[in-house]
């Protein structure tokens, strides 16, 4: 196996890892809703539009290419990276995670998270992690008077383009 397949094998792999883990963390994530606020359908849909917020695609990688060992089990399948700015009362939509799994870091600032699984909006501040994934759906938006900078590691879904926006 030459250095590039190496590379490419461990890298996909590390994509693997990096989407899979939050569903492996599910309990310990689910402090994000304070206890007694959760349930289904908790929170109406919100915006669909997004706005003030800026969706800069980092890095893709399509897994099917990503090497033997990964290739047939990800055909379609690409992971990719992401940077949000949201401005002063910037909006990120309404969106489902059903379908592409999400890990959200926050780089700086503090947004509202409005999620359909919780009864009360829930505060991300910098550092602040959160899965997003199965049957949750969700809008952010910033209250603040300063920008918020976000970071998105996804996986989508065969099909999904890695440039769609939210």
């Amino acid at each position: 196996m030459n250095i590039i397949s190496r590379f490419s094998t461990a890298l996909g792999i590390t994509a693997l890892v990096a989407c899979a883990l939050p569903l492996t963390l599910a309990d310990a994530l689910a402090a994000d809703c304070p206890a007694g606020k959760t349930a289904a359908g908790a929170t109406k849909p919100g915006p669909t539009e997004p706005s003030k917020v800026t969706d800069e695609v980092i890095s893709s990688i399509d897994l099917g290419s990503s090497g033997a060992a990964l290739g047939a089990a990800f055909e379609g399948r690409k992971i990719r990276l992401r940077r949000l700015v949201v401005q002063p009362g910037g909006i990120v939509p309404w969106h489902s995670h059903e379908m592409r799994p999400s890990n959200i870091y926050i780089l700086s600032g503090t947004i509202t998270e409005y999620r359909s699984t919780c009864s009360v909006p829930i505060e991300h501040g910098p550092g602040d992690v959160t899965a997003e994934y199965g049957p949750l759906s969700h809008w952010w938006k910033n209250n603040t008077k300063k920008p918020t900078v976000i970071l998105s590691a996804d996986l989508l879904s065969p099909g999904m383009n890695p440039d769609e926006s939210m």
